[in-house]
């Protein structure tokens, strides 16, 4: 069993690290393009054991609503926030502003 999530984080991770800059999507997103659209949680799951990749963009990986809710997953009180900050991604009570235009959903994309 732990082969196949393996298998699934490491596919989850080479969809995350295609995010562009400045870009952000979502677990389901992600879960969906692998068809496997029933397992946003799981794609949470492999964000959080991500730390370990170091080219794996976590931080612009959030909830369908643009909510950061796996800050807390990230070293530092804000460091998810001030990451995607720095990539010019505004963020307001750890909710991503215009989150449908900076939307990328590797359905459409990839």
């Amino acid at each position: 069993m732990k082969d196949t999530n393996d298998n699934f984080f490491d596919r989850v991770y080479e969809v995350a690290k295609l995010i562009p800059y400045g870009r952000v999507t979502s677990y389901g997103a992600i879960a969906k393009y692998l068809g496997a659209a029933r397992s946003a949680r799981m794609v949470g799951w492999a964000m959080n054991a991500s730390g370990k990749q170091e080219d794996v963009p976590a931080h612009r990986v959030v909830n369908r609503k643009g909510i950061l809710t796996g800050k807390h997953h990230f070293d530092g009180t804000n460091l998810m926030q001030q990451l995607l900050e720095n990539e010019d991604v505004e963020v307001i009570d750890n909710q991503i502003q215009n989150f449908e235009k900076l939307f990328w959903d590797p359905m459409e994309e990839l």
